[in-house]
C-alpha cells in the first residue's frame, strides 16, 4: 500500500520500521505489513533494490580489513549495545513490544544479553574453531602438494542474504557478527515479529563510525516472505552467493525454489529439542527435584521460543513414577513462567488439542491449565502436535533405548540425565540424526566455537577460492 492508502484505510496505530542500507537509515511508510504472531500493523519504506545490492564489480568493503580490526569494532559495538542509555536499543524495545509475543523484560534481556557475544576472546575462538588456518580470511595462503604443484587459497568475502528468525532477537547480533567476521556483503531480511533489532544494532555501529567498512557492508530491510516482486529480483547468483536462512518450514521452502548453480542455501531450519531422563532420577526426592528443575530450565529457554528449548521429555520410569515427575516439572515450569511475566494463553487450535487429551484419562494426563501459565502432558507416545508456549510432553518409556526411535535429523539438542550415561548414547543419537547432547539443564549455553546444526557455519559462508600457480621447478 502507499502512504496515502494507509491513512485512508484505518485509524489503527501503525508502528514504523526503518531500513538500514549501507550506512544510511531510511525512514518511510510506503508499505504496510502485519506482524506474524500478534497481527500488529507496521509500516516500512519502499525497498531501493539498487541500494540493497553491492554490484560484483565492487570489491567487498571488508575484504582487506584485518579480522583483528573487525573484532575490535564488534567489541566496541557490544559495549554500546549494553549501555542502558543507548537510544537505538531503547527505541527498538519500545517498538518491538507491540509486534513480539514475548514481554518487554524478556526482549530487553535478550537484546542486551546477546551483546555479550561481541566479546574479543569469544569472537577469536569462533574464528579459530571455524577455520583450520584463520589467516585465509586475511590473505592468500600458499600451498604446495606432493607433486610439486603450487597454489594459493583464500576464504574470500561472500555475498550473503540472511533470512532472520522472529523468535529470538539475539540472533540478529550473532548474524551481524558472523557476517562481519567472514567479511561478507550482507543483506538482512528481518522478520515481521522483529523488524527492529537488526537496524538498532547497525545504527549503533554507524554512531561509532558511519564510514567503517563493517557499516558499509550491512543492509537490513523487510519484505513479506514469498513476495516474488522482491525475491525474484534479489535472489539471483549475479548478486548473492548464498542464502543463510533461519526459520520455519515455510520460510525454508520458500527460498529453496530460487536455488541453482552458484546460489546456495545454508539452512538453520526448524529443529526440535528433547530431554532424556534416566531412572536414576527416582533414587530419592532430592534427585527427582533436581531432574525436574533441570528439565524445566531446558523447557523454558527463551520461554520455549528457541529451537534449543525442550519440547519432549522421555522419562525412564513406571507409570506411578512418571506422574510424580510430571507434577514436579509442571510446578517448576509454572514458577518460571510467572517470574518471566509471560503468561500468554494458548492459541485456540492448540487449546482445543490439549482439551481433547484431558478427556482421554487412560492415555494422557494433563498437569496445569491452558491459560499460558505452564502445562505438562504425560503420555506413552509423543503427542502429534508441536509443544510451544510453555508446554512439555513427558513421554514414559521402559528404557531410554526406546526413546531412540523418536530421534531424527530434526532433533537438535538432547538434554541428558544422569550425566554419566551420556557416552553410552552419543553415538546412537548422532546416528539417529541428533546434533548436540548436553547435560540436562544446559540446553541454552553452548561451548564457544562448537558446530551449530551439525556444521561450522562460518566455514560454509565463505567463498573458497583457489589460485593455482603451476609446478614448482
Amino acid at each position: 500500500m502507499t502512504a496515502a492508502e494507509i491513512r485512508e484505510t484505518s485509524s489503527e496505530p501503525v508502528v514504523s520500521a526503518p531500513f538500514f542500507l549501507r550506512g544510511e537509515v531510511v525512514e518511510g511508510s510506503d508499505a504496510r505489513h502485519r506482524s506474524r504472531d500478534l497481527g500488529v500493523t507496521f509500516a516500512t519504506p519502499a525497498i531501493d533494490l539498487d541500494k540493497a545490492v553491492h554490484p560484483r564489480t565492487e570489491v567487498p568493503p571488508l575484504l582487506n580489513v584485518p579480522v583483528a580490526e573487525i573484532i575490535d569494532f564488534l567489541v566496541a559495538t557490544g559495549d554500546r549495545l549494553r549501555d542502558e542509555h543507548n537510544p537505538f536499543v531503547r527505541d527498538c524495545i519500545d517498538r518491538m513490544t507491540s509486534t513480539h509475543v514475548l514481554p518487554r523484560s524478556v526482549l530487553q534481556a535478550q537484546v542486551t544479553g546477546a551483546a555479550y557475544y561481541l566479546d574479543k576472546r569469544l569472537l577469536e575462538t569462533v574464528v579459530e574453531q571455524n577455520f583450520p588456518d584463520p589467516r585465509a580470511l586475511d590473505e592468500w595462503i600458499p600451498k604446495r602438494d606432493f607433486t610439486g604443484r603450487k597454489s594459493f587459497v583464500r576464504a574470500f568475502a561472500p555475498r550473503l542474504v540472511h533470512v532472520l528468525p522472529g523468535n529470538s532477537p539475539g540472533t540478529a547480533v550473532k548474524s551481524i557478527a558472523q557476517g562481519a567476521l567472514v567479511k561478507a556483503v550482507n543483506l538482512f531480511k528481518m522478520a515481521s515479529s522483529d523488524p527492529f533489532t537488526t537496524v538498532a544494532i547497525l545504527r549503533t555501529m554507524a554512531d561509532i563510525d558511519p564510514d567503517h567498512p563493517v557499516v558499509q557492508s550491512m543492509s537490513a530491510v523487510y519484505w513479506r516472505g514469498g513476495d516474488e516482486s522482491v525475491e525474484r529480483a534479489l535472489y539471483r547468483p549475479q548478486y548473492f552467493d548464498k542464502i543463510v536462512a533461519w526459520g520455519g518450514g515455510d520460510a525454508i521452502d520458500n527460498v529453496i525454489k530460487y536455488l541453482g548453480p552458484g546460489f546456495q542455501l545454508v539452512s538453520f531450519d526448524p529443529k526440535t529439542s528433547i530431554s532424556m531422563v534416566g531412572r536414576e532420577a527416582f533414587a530419592s526426592d532430592e534427585t527427582l527435584d533436581t531432574a525436574a528443575e533441570l528439565a524445566a530450565s531446558d523447557v523454558m529457554v527463551l520461554n520455549q521460543e528457541a529451537c534449543v528449548a525442550s519440547r519432549f521429555v522421555f522419562v525412564e520410569a513406571s507409570p506411578e513414577e512418571v506422574d510424580r515427575f510430571g507434577q514436579r516439572l509442571y510446578e517448576r515450569i509454572a514458577a518460571k513462567a510467572a517470574a518471566s511475566g509471560d503468561t500468554r494463553p494458548l492459541d485456540g487450535e492448540l487449546r482445543d488439542q490439549v482439551d481433547m487429551l484431558t478427556m482421554l484419562d487412560d492415555e494422557f494426563r494433563v498437569f496445569g491449565r491452558t491459560d499460558g501459565t505452564g502445562l505438562v502432558i504425560r503420555s506413552d507416545e509423543p503427542v502429534d502436535f508441536h509443544p510451544i508456549n510453555k508446554i512439555s510432553n513427558v513421554v514414559r518409556v521402559d528404557s531410554l533405548d526406546d526413546a531412540m526411535r523418536y530421534v531424527n535429523v530434526a532433533t537438535q539438542t538432547v538434554g541428558f540425565y544422569p550425566f554419566d550415561r551420556m557416552p553410552d548414547y552419543r553415538d546412537r543419537l548422532a546416528s539417529g540424526g541428533a546434533q548436540r547432547i548436553v547435560h540436562l539443564g544446559e540446553a541454552g549455553p553452548s561451548t564457544i566455537g562448537n558446530p551449530h546444526d551439525a556444521m561450522y557455519p562460518l566455514h560454509r559462508f565463505v567463498h573458497w577460492m583457489a589460485h593455482e600457480d603451476g609446478v614448482e621447478e
